[in-house]
């Protein structure tokens, strides 16, 4: 336990972070244990002032469309992870993509996210053509991928097609933590060349972590913020672990939405142009955690476009939300709620800006 930090120190802190340097290993993990009712909500506020200096009060949406749930892998947290039998497994078509895409670009999205597990029928050449068509026919629009670990070549590819960002979450920037997420077939240094390989590519390239994963310390978090100094991602994809059924960590606690919100304003500090979203599981384990998460710092959120036939069996963990706010067809609903905190939907692409 650390004792309790004097609000010059925390100003300190804050004034450090805000010039772009690093707090330093022993004062980020004082930072994550903060607990303090009023200097929590100071830091937010603070965190907030500079997503709103960068950005404003609008929030960037992306068409979050989920083309398979089949996957390679078997991570323990993961609802659709190869060894679940009781998942209801699907794969969207090429054509299917493109409907979202039509219906997604009438309702204003101007990004589209296509994220799925690792599928083997979803290959290389595939991939490319969907790109290939999408970028032909939404020109306009900016199109990420987040389809898990590929070779170079394969990033290189859809890299020329016109993909232009990709989201692959490091998880844990601390081996032996990534150990007891992964089965020995999945390599914590692949997961760091990928992302690395993901930048010199040109990808607007995104990490990010679980929050409350089982083994994780304070001291994974700080390897988090660490790794991410180094890395500088274009986007940080940050959420609370989830417990998901039939895995092996179907009976584990969930993560902290406090947690959560403390490291999304710590992340804003840090890394002030960031594109940061406010996830669909903060909205799960919290019913005003988009909200709070905006409050805290982020500024993007990810509208469902997926078909409505199999939303519900992209189950990454329980009672994942994917009707009401979280679906892009209620987008003027989204609108309503975030005017009534101060915030307005940006249709802009909403590229990260150097």
């Amino acid at each position: 336990m650390y004792d309790s930090i004097n609000d010059s120190t925390l100003e300190a802190w804050v004034g450090t972070l805000s010039r772009g340097e690093s707090l330093g290993r022993e004062d980020y993990l004082r930072l994550l244990s903060l607990s303090d009712h009023d200097q929590l909500a100071w830091l937010m506020g603070q965190a907030r002032a500079v997503a709103d200096r960068e950005f404003g009060r609008g929030v960037y949406i992306r068409g979050l469309i989920e083309i398979s749930n089949h996957c390679k892998n078997g991570c323990y947290y993961c609802g659709i992870r190869n060894a679940n039998a009781c998942v209801e497994r699907y794969r969207l078509s090429s054509e299917e993509i493109m409907a979202c895409c039509r219906q997604g670009y009438e309702l204003g999205f101007r990004t589209f996210v296509l994220q799925g597990g690792e599928d083997p029928f979803q290959d290389d050449d595939w991939l490319c053509e969907v790109i290939a068509r999408i970028k032909e026919e939404y020109s306009d629009c900016a199109l990420t991928l987040s389809v898990g670990e590929r070779s170079e070549q394969a990033y290189e590819r859809f890299r020329r097609a016109g993909a232009d960002r990709y989201l692959l979450r490091h998880e844990t920037a601390n081996a032996v933590h990534y150990s007891m997420l992964h089965p020995e077939s999945m390599s914590f240094e692949n997961r760091m060349l990928c992302l690395r390989t993901l930048k010199a590519l040109g990808f607007q390239t995104g990490a990010g972590m679980m929050v409350g994963s089982p083994g994780q310390t304070l001291e994974c978090l700080v390897d988090d913020l660490l790794f991410l100094e180094a890395l500088q991602p274009q986007m940080i994809g940050m959420g609370p672990f989830i417990p998901a059924p039939h895995t092996p960590f179907a009976k584990e606690p969930a993560g902290s939405v406090p947690l959560t919100l403390l490291l999304l304003s710590v992340l804003r500090l840090r890394f002030p142009r960031v594109l940061l979203p406010a996830t669909t599981a903060l909205s799960t384990l919290d019913p005003q955690g988009q909200e709070k998460g905006l409050l805290a710092g982020a500024n993007v959120i990810m509208p469902n476009l997926s078909p409505l036939t199999v939303r519900r069996k992209y189950a990454l963990y329980a009672d994942k939300k994917y009707l009401g706010n979280e679906a892009a067809e209620q987008i003027g609903r989204l609108d309503e709620k975030l005017k009534k905190i101060g915030f307005h939907i940006s249709y802009e692409r909403g590229d990260f800006k150097p």
